[in-house]
């Protein structure tokens, strides 16, 4: 039998409360036994003993039967208001002269965050010096996973042109995600082919805090959430939220389920056309509420509870869009004050071409000028120096050679993983 431990994927990574070694009887207490099963209702469906001796779940199809109460519940409401922060965010992002550039930083903070959820220990100064080649050639292992994370979810986007959100694009999107580094032995772009369960180091099958579904039913499961998000009509917010809990239940891959779980929302919102531009995106919101992600999706596989967790999960859209609207007009107006410090200081054509340039790229040199605008590298050092002297861009090194440059102002809009800490008072 194979464990997630490495990372402790998905539920596990969020760290839930340290729990006792219970017995089958007493974790599922408060679930109803029919038969050789445990079962909680058809809305979410059941446990079911195995004939090795553990219990797995075993998820019923979305959509919910008996259908979500949007009513009674307050969802109404919440979708409005989710709807209209993702309005917001919109509008911005289409306001930004080059939102592409936006989009590449913001991808980057994402990548990052959704990485520190699995355990890594990188900054996006790692990821970005990196990308310039002042790293290795070869990445560590934490800030390949990063790096992993921005072309899987590029590669989604792209293949979107193509194909619709399926399973195939999904092992794809996976593939990409764990193509190395930690978890690349785990059989990347393919669904597991071994039980697999979440819970904190140590634990069995036994004392697991959950089980997915065994592979046979798992492969169902995928089959019948693939039909699921070609056919549902419901507000694509909701069909969202019902669908990475779905998946994060199913866990069809042997690693990497948090992060793929994370990209499904994205590439569905996108798919759907609800934004523009893939801007929304959740990991700030998962890492600072964990415990309280983890609980409702437990509540859903316990007691069928989805209405609290579509509640819980409209909250942070709500809230990841209202960040990061605020994060987009905080950079279209940084983008005007320096472009007028520029003029001020009398800079040159090539001049603004660089700064506009630093919105996809923070972090430059002078080789990274030269080749990126085909000058000579007397004209890239020259260009560099006069972003330095309008306060845009700060030399960190210290050097005479091989100098590096950083747009400050512009990067600490993103690099905020260190702000996000885990609030408890969600529920």
């Amino acid at each position: 039998m194979e464990r997630i431990a490495a990372a402790w994927d998905c539920e596990a990574a969020f760290k839930p409360p340290p729990r006792t070694a219970y017995s089958i009887d007493q974790r599922y207490s408060g679930l109803k036994r029919y038969g050789g099963r445990v079962k909680s209702g058809s809305r979410a469906g059941y446990c079911r003993k195995q004939l090795e001796g553990y219990v797995a779940f075993e998820p019923a199809p979305l959509p919910p039967d008996p259908p979500v109460d949007l009513i009674a519940t307050n969802l109404v409401a919440k979708l409005s208001n989710a709807d209209m922060a993702i309005g917001r965010l919109d509008g911005l992002a289409r306001s930004l002269p080059d939102a592409d550039l936006f989009l590449a930083m913001y991808v980057r903070q994402e990548a990052l965050l959704s990485s520190l959820i699995e355990g890594t220990d990188c900054t996006l100064d790692d990821v970005l010096a990196f990308e310039l080649k002042e790293g290795a050639a070869v990445p560590n292992l934490d800030v390949g996973e990063v790096v992993n994370y921005v072309a899987a979810l590029n590669h989604g986007v792209a293949r979107l042109d193509e194909l619709p959100l399926c399973n195939r694009l999904l092992r794809e999107v996976h593939a990409t995600l764990l193509r190395s580094g930690r978890g690349a032995e785990k059989t990347p772009g393919e669904f597991r082919r071994t039980q697999n369960w979440i819970g904190p180091p140590g634990c069995t099958l036994a004392t697991a805090s959950f089980v997915p579904p065994p592979v046979p039913v798992m492969e169902e499961a995928m089959s019948d959430l693939e039909k699921y998000l070609h056919e549902t009509e419901l507000p694509t917010l909701l069909a969202a939220g019902l669908a990475h809990a779905q998946f994060e239940t199913i866990h069809p891959f042997a690693d990497g389920n948090g992060r793929t779980g994370r990209l499904l929302v994205s590439l569905l919102l996108h798919e759907r056309q609800v934004l523009a531009k893939p801007v929304l995106y959740l990991s700030t919101y998962l890492k600072k509420h964990r415990t309280a992600y983890f609980e409702r999706l437990m509540a859903v596989r316990e007691r069928g509870d989805w209405e609290g967790w579509l509640g819980f999960f409209l909250d942070g859209v709500q809230d990841s869009a209202a960040t990061a609207a605020e994060t987009a007009g905080a950079v279209h107006q940084l983008r005007e004050a320096d472009r007028a410090v520029l003029g001020d200081t009398g800079g040159a054509a090539n001049d603004f071409r660089l700064l506009d340039a630093l919105y996809g790229q923070p972090l430059v040199n002078a080789q990274w000028v030269h080749e990126r605008f085909d000058v000579s590298p007397t004209t890239a050092n020259k260009m560099l120096d006069r972003l330095v002297d309008a306060a845009i861009l700060r030399e960190t090194t210290g050097k005479k050679r091989y100098r590096v440059y950083r747009y400050d102002s512009y990067v600490a809009l993103f690099d905020l993983p260190a702000a996000v800490e885990e609030d408890e008072t969600v529920i």
